[in-house]
């Protein structure tokens, strides 16, 4: 018999509870739920294709085949981590160097016009009263004075941002995180339209929205509120009160060591400051109170617009809110004068102070009202400046209305236009026992019978940005031009990132669908199938393992089941046959089919050269027309 040593003995001890414990954690990352679709009467393709159409941007050739193998609560399980490796993607967005500025790069980087002028003004650059004439060489010294500046146009950041959004929905493996990115931006929307809010919006998408869209809601509030786009967008950057808190530090000796004397000549210079910042930027909002955010954040953040609160709760929240600003990130802009200020001051001198710098927030004692205030019966005396307002968000986001309000919007972005009470319940109920964590309100939908029954499967009409990137996935397309996809999107009636109102784009047919709508809609699957769109590449012969139908019916069939996969097309065959033989659409795409044939043809025959070259057009025009037709048609406007 052998004998071990003590020590030998604790190391295999040691390594097998490794194992174990290796062994435990595997199995916690595995799914401990069952999707109820055979309840709801679904096979199990039916069930991988309804899945892949609500929590993906739609099902691209071969992945319903994929879902079966791995199992569908394993897959959803890996879309609720989202952190499946994006290489591809990764590779695709590398050449795109404005996504990862921080707000003080992009602000710096890509000042607007006006800012630009501004600056050039007092360097001495342009003179003052030559601004609103046009000349050459006006234009000239202000491009000379960008160039010197290393300016970029505001527009080129823009463009990246909206063509990273394109490139990510359509090739991401992490598809539940873009679509739920989409979902809580459109919920906390800010637009491009707003003023100095542009330049904030890449990184409130990068680093305030996209990390936290499974996480608690309540943190992911707490995050938008503190952004400057947010403050920008709504105006709680200028929500100041009465200005009392700082005299009340001055008078506090006991809690810095500098003399009175001293501090009470910093923060007078910081006051004067504060009042100066107010004429800085154009068209901001008057000093004082402002309720712009506080009415918006119950409204449609948190409570719902029947959410039980009143105008007195809205203007104590206000006041509550006051002093919430921004950190400037650059020279010029609301704000400037107080980061030089502040920008030697220490860490403990600010907290001291009552200050709090967090990123690209700060909040500002001197503008704060630190006055006795209630909001939904719930008391803030004010003395705890800006935590006060932290408690504030977190009773919001935690309020009964809040949980009915927020599993509403994702029972209705998930499930159906009008989700059944019983859905809404159980993920109010599964909201509020988990504290808000979105990935469990999540997995209450899925696991849900409301969520497979036929109430539900391909009820949903596609928005038009949700409509091309489905289109682009189901033709498997190279998109090489992001923008170009942009401008189609546009075309169709949804501008990303441009809707001015806070409430964000609807989640109803209703709103996407009239018959301007449809015929745009039927405009862009002619042009894509028929290569139309620039800098967007596709392959139709390839999609169907290069066998070439034999007719327009065989076409459909073919091409019907790759891009509505599981989807009983008899009835979507017999409405678009009649369609096929109208020469309007046959026009549309003819000249562009014709034009793009770049096969090598073989014979050596010039006649027979000539002659297959035109069966070759006439047959790919035929599958654009059929392809087209189909992304027209309600069955794939709907997922």
């Amino acid at each position: 018999m052998k004998v071990y040593s003590k020590t030998f003995l604790s190391i295999i001890l040691i390594f097998c509870g490794l194992i174990l414990f290796s062994s435990f954690q595997s199995k916690e990352r595995q799914a401990k739920y069952l999707f109820p679709y055979k309840k709801a009467g679904l096979t199990d393709r039916q069930a991988a294709a309804h899945l892949l159409s609500r929590f993906t941007y739609g099902a691209k050739p071969g992945d319903v085949d994929k879902v079966l193998a791995m199992g569908l609560e394993k897959w959803f399980q890996l879309q609720l981590d989202g952190n499946s490796a994006d290489e591809y993607l990764n590779n695709r967005l590398s050449k795109y160097d404005a996504l990862n500025l921080t707000n003080a790069e992009a602000t710096n980087g890509y000042p607007p016009n006006n800012i630009v002028l501004r600056l050039a003004i007092k360097e001495g650059v342009i003179n003052k009263d030559s601004i609103g004439k046009s000349g050459k060489n006006y234009n000239d010294l202000l491009n000379s004075y960008k160039s010197s500046k290393g300016f970029k146009p505001e527009q080129e950041l823009t463009r990246q941002f909206i063509s990273q959004k394109i490139l990510r929905a359509s090739y991401s493996n992490n598809q539940l995180k873009e679509i739920l990115t989409d979902f809580w931006f459109n919920h906390f929307n800010v637009s491009m339209t707003k003023n100095q809010c542009a330049r904030y919006i890449p990184s409130y998408e990068r680093d305030v929205i996209r990390p936290n869209v499974t996480g608690r809601f309540s943190t992911l509030l707490l995050a938008t509120a503190k952004s400057p786009a947010m403050l920008f967008y709504l105006d709680n950057y200028a929500n100041t009160g009465k200005q009392t808190k700082a005299s009340k530090i001055l008078n506090d000796t006991s809690r810095v060591k500098r003399s009175q004397g001293q501090q009470k000549l910093k923060m007078t210079r910081i006051t004067n400051q504060l009042s100066k910042q107010k004429k800085i930027v154009k068209g901001k909002p008057k000093s004082g109170v402002n309720e712009n955010y506080a009415r918006e954040v119950m409204e449609l953040h948190t409570l719902g617009v029947d959410g039980g609160y009143t105008q007195d709760d809205v203007t104590n929240a206000a006041g509550i809110l006051s002093g919430w600003t921004m950190y400037p990130s650059d020279t010029i802009s609301y704000n400037a004068g107080i980061k030089k200020l502040i920008a030697n001051k220490t860490d403990q001198f600010l907290s001291t102070n009552g200050f709090v710098h967090d990123g690209d927030f700060l909040f500002i004692p001197g503008r704060h009202d630190d006055s006795s205030r209630t909001v939904l019966d719930a008391t803030y005396t004010g003395d705890s400046g800006y935590n006060d307002g932290v408690e504030l968000l977190n009773m919001l986001a935690h309020q009964p209305s809040t949980e009915k309000f927020i599993s509403k919007k994702l029972a209705i972005r998930f499930v159906s236009d009008n989700p059944p009470n019983t859905l809404i319940n159980r993920m109010s109920a599964t909201f509020h026992k988990s504290d808000g964590d979105i990935r469990q309100v999540l997995i209450a939908i899925v696991t849900s019978v409301d969520f497979w029954n036929s109430a539900s499967v391909r009820q949903k009409t596609k928005s038009p940005f949700e409509l091309a990137i489905s289109a682009i996935r189901a033709l498997d397309a190279d998109v090489k031009q992001p923008y170009q996809v942009f401008i189609w999107i546009n075309k169709m009636g949804q501008k990303i990132y441009y809707y001015q109102a806070p409430n964000g784009y609807p989640d109803r047919s209703e709103y996407w669908i009239n018959s301007g709508s449809l015929l745009n809609r039927m405009n862009f699957g002619l042009a894509i199938a028929s290569g139309r769109i620039p800098g967007l590449k596709i392959n139709l012969a390839e999609l169907n393992d290069n066998r070439e139908p034999e007719s327009q019916e065989a076409a459909l069939v073919a091409y019907g089941k790759i891009m509505l996969p599981e989807k009983d097309l008899k009835t979507t065959f017999a409405r678009l046959a009649p369609m096929l033989s109208d020469p309007d659409i046959s026009k549309k795409v003819q000249h562009a089919a014709v034009r793009s044939t770049t096969a090598v043809l073989a014979s050596e025959d010039e006649n027979a050269k000539q002659s297959d070259k035109q069966h070759l057009a006439a047959n790919k025009n035929m599958i654009s027309q059929v392809v087209g037709v189909l992304i027209g048609a309600p069955e794939f406007q709907r997922r």
